[in-house]
């Protein structure tokens, strides 16, 4: 575990708080544990926090590539669907109707 001085103090009723947010049960013989737990991960972030970024860029994109996606094409498959719809044996509102199925 990491060895941190200045450690986040969580209590109690956070520990509870947070599991209630998550949709999780502990019991209280898992309150300390969490507590300690996250109390860990906090300072664990703050040290982060202190690590000093100036002078480097944002890390934006890592693969290289400039864009994947393809051009819109429109493609003519042939009738159009009021064409289409003229061979259907009932239609409402630019649909074909069928009988209920329910």
């Amino acid at each position: 575990m990491y060895n941190i001085s200045h450690m986040s103090k969580i209590s109690k009723d956070d520990v509870l708080r947070l599991a209630k947010l998550s949709n999780i049960y502990i019991d209280d013989s898992q309150i300390d544990a969490f507590a300690k737990d996250l109390a860990e991960i906090l300072g664990y972030v703050e040290m982060l926090g202190e690590v000093d970024v100036s002078g480097l860029a944002p890390t934006e994109q890592v693969t290289g590539l400039k864009n994947v996606m393809r051009p819109d094409k429109v493609i003519d498959y042939g009738p159009s669907p009021k064409e289409l719809l003229k061979n259907a044996p009932a239609q409402e509102k630019n649909q074909i109707k069928v009988k209920r199925v329910l």
